[in-house]
């Protein structure tokens, strides 16, 4: 070897030993980034529990109604399976008695299957650290009772109010609280869906019966489409009226049960009376969209209606002593009813929501306890549609909203025990609320450090750790049965996780 070659190969030497001190050096910093990024900026969480199912759910059975075909969720309890806690089977076994959230079919038990694991979220960790948390946000937070252990629920009370529940609603000084529009289309939980019919209606049990259409029609001009078991057809005189009724005998009924939850604690749940109904109307008149359709909803004692005028007007009203005292209406320009067109009537938060198409009305029944009638809670709500005309109905559903219970016992915030928050304290609910370990319940004071003692029921704001605002990997698929990872993404319900905001509903 030449004197010249020695200085290159001894600069090729050097210049790889550099190459290898950069890319430590390179991996060292996106180490340290790393970690400061999940320290102070963003963390991924797993759902143990479905405390708040069905916004995000822990580890769980996917079912899919083998009558209906409605997709539901059933939690996975390892105390029932001898499984250490916050695990799931590597085997596939069987789910306990559920019951279908729409036809209310009990599905015959015996078939093992897997267990999915819980959404895994992504949670903004120092937000609250710039920004006061509102109310309804979705918070992980330092379990006050086990600080170890993290916690997540939607945030209902902050320092200077006072809670309480009552009739499953929550509120806040005195006033209702009503949840923001992103949270409230979320809250929605199914009844009945007329999209999803049983494909055997002899077999099995609907509810402790054979299934029958829970619409009642008899003596109205209202049939099922002779083309369509999912659709109804009206061929009246524009101004003759024609009811069909929900029939909650035969139908899943109002009470607040989960499809997620025991079924055997369905008939002990109370009657949820804030209800929204979602269909979709098309006019046959060859001549033009004429005669009326609309919805009834009750609470309590009060019956409000809200129909459509086919010429042009939307109307909100009461019933009162078997006439209809109009609350609100406007009018609104139809073209074509061609094709269907969305129409909604909630009763939700003391506040009636109509919406035709793209427009909008409501009428606002008030902010205290007793503004929407006397509070009779052991009262069924009734549901009732309405029209006249030729008209066809699609996509008729029944949906009801989140209602907060009081549970075994008197829970703090409950009706009756109202809950003043102090200085940087908080309250938090599962969305789950017959099944969620939470400020209502918590049997024992918080524990902090240096002994430092905090209120039953209160998460102090040391504790708070971040909002939940991404589900980046919900429970996934196997890519083949015996496979024992969901490995494959649920590409169609990863989605933002809605919570408060600064704007009125």
């Amino acid at each position: 070897m030449s004197e010249t070659q020695k200085p290159k190969s001894h600069k090729l030497h050097h210049n790889r030993a550099e190459e290898v001190v950069n890319t430590f050096e390179w991996l060292i910093t996106a180490f340290i980034l790393a970690f400061f990024f999940r320290a102070f900026v963003m963390e991924a969480f797993r759902i143990p529990t479905g405390s708040m199912a069905d916004t995000l759910m822990g580890a769980h059975f996917r079912l899919c109604c083998p009558q209906c075909g409605y997709k539901y969720e059933y939690g996975f309890d390892p105390r029932e399976y001898k499984v250490p806690q916050d695990t799931v089977p590597a085997v596939n076994v069987v789910p306990p008695p559920t019951r279908c959230p729409s036809c209310g079919y009990y599905p015959s038990s015996g078939t093992a299957m897997s267990v999915s694991n819980g959404d895994r979220v992504l949670v903004l960790k120092c937000l609250y650290q710039f920004l006061e948390p509102k109310q309804w946000d979705v918070v992980v937070f330092k379990n006050p009772l086990e600080p170890q252990i993290n916690f997540i629920k939607r945030l209902i009370g902050r320092p200077g109010e006072t809670l309480e529940i009552i009739d499953g609603d929550i509120y806040v000084n005195g006033k209702i609280s009503r949840k923001p529009p992103n949270v409230q289309e979320e809250q929605w939980m199914p009844v009945y869906d007329n999209d999803y019919q049983p494909v055997r209606p002899r077999e099995g049990i609907f509810n402790r019966h054979a299934w029958r259409m829970p619409f009642n029609f008899a003596n109205s001009g209202w049939e099922i489409d002779p083309n369509s078991p999912a659709k109804f057809q009206l061929n009246s005189p524009a101004d003759q009226i024609n009811t069909m009724s929900y029939d909650t005998s035969v139908g899943n009924d109002f009470r607040t049960a989960y499809a997620y939850d025991d079924v055997r604690e369905y008939s002990r749940m109370p009657y949820c009376s804030d209800l929204m109904v979602r269909l979709y109307v098309a006019s046959m008149a060859s001549s033009g969209p004429s005669g009326r359709l609309g919805i009834s909803l009750s609470k309590y004692q009060s019956t409000y209606k809200a129909w459509v005028d086919l010429k042009g007007e939307m109307v909100i009203a009461r019933t009162q002593e078997n006439a209809d005292v109009i609350l609100s209406s406007k009018p609104i320009t139809i073209s074509a009813m061609d094709k269907p067109i969305e129409l909604k009537f909630a009763n939700v938060d003391h506040q009636l929501i109509f919406e035709f198409g793209g427009e909008k009305l409501t009428h606002d029944l008030g902010l205290g306890p007793n503004d929407a009638g006397n509070r009779e809670t052991n009262v069924l709500p009734q549901v009732n549609i309405f029209g006249s005309g030729k008209l066809t109905v699609s996509h008729l559903a029944i949906f009801r909203d989140i209602h907060y219970t009081d549970g075994p016992g008197r829970g703090r915030a409950t009706e009756g025990n109202p809950m003043k928050l102090e200085k940087d304290e908080f309250f938090m609910l599962g969305d789950n609320s017959p099944n969620s370990a939470d400020s209502r319940w918590w049997p024992e004071n918080g524990k902090g450090n240096n002994r430092v003692s905090y209120r039953q029921g209160i998460v102090p704001r040391e504790y708070l750790v971040g909002k939940a605002v991404f589900v980046y990997w919900p429970s996934g698929f196997k890519p083949f049965e015996k496979f024992r990872f969901s490995i494959v993404p649920n590409i169609g319900r990863m989605r933002f996780i809605c919570g408060g905001s600064d704007k009125n509903p």
